[in-house]
């Protein structure tokens, strides 16, 4: 069951060349769910990559806090039709995490704690433009929004950026995830409004 919080029923027309088309402007960081929010122990935590070739790279929460840590200032939009701007997180880009992982695939699984899963191409989670993110506006990240660690896809509707997430299934084919199997759209574009089938 879908969980909502105030912020959700406004709709403001808004003037800002960093808003898409058919957004608003939110100064709240309004929550959706599709369930219970996990709550996920740092010491129960990991993150696997599982490549094409069925080989597994994991990482606990300390092998990841090793690794290299940035600062990531963006826009953020949800499908639901708000978007937040100049966000503040910490995480480890994607890019670091797949230097560690032999793949030629084209396509990934998303997969979270409490069983989510979305699809994101390859290409949008590198060159910079994926992070797996533990911090928000200099704090750990809370549960509600995905804490302790969530994906951070900003350039498509966060619900690619997968919320409790543990780890990326490497695909040669697409495959629709959870929202994309309900009439979500496979890609997500914020700017050309990929918002359902």
């Amino acid at each position: 069951m879908a969980v909502f919080s105030r912020g959700f029923g406004a709709r403001r027309r808004e003037s800002d060349p960093r808003l898409p088309p058919g957004q608003y402007i939110t100064e709240d960081f309004p929550v959706l769910s599709a369930g219970p929010t996990p709550r996920i122990d740092t010491a129960e935590w990991s993150f696997d990559i599982r490549s094409e070739s069925g080989a597994v790279t994991s990482w606990s929460w300390d092998q990841f806090m090793a690794l290299p840590i940035e600062d990531v200032a963006t826009d953020i939009h949800c499908v639901t039709r708000w978007s937040k701007l100049g966000t503040s997180w910490r995480g480890v880009s994607i890019d670091t995490l797949l230097e560690h992982v032999d793949s030629d695939a084209d396509y990934s699984m998303v997969h979270s704690y409490g069983g989510y899963t979305t699809n994101v191409p390859m290409e949008d989670l590198r060159d910079g433009r994926a992070w797996v993110a533990f911090e928000f506006d200099g704090e750990p990240l809370d549960p509600e929004h995905g804490g302790p660690a969530r994906l951070l896809v900003p350039h498509l509707y966060f619900w690619k950026s997968a919320k409790w997430v543990r780890g990326l299934t490497l695909m040669g084919d697409d495959a629709p995830g959870f929202w994309e199997q309900n009439g979500y759209n496979m890609h997500g574009d914020p700017w050309t409004e990929e918002r359902y089938w």
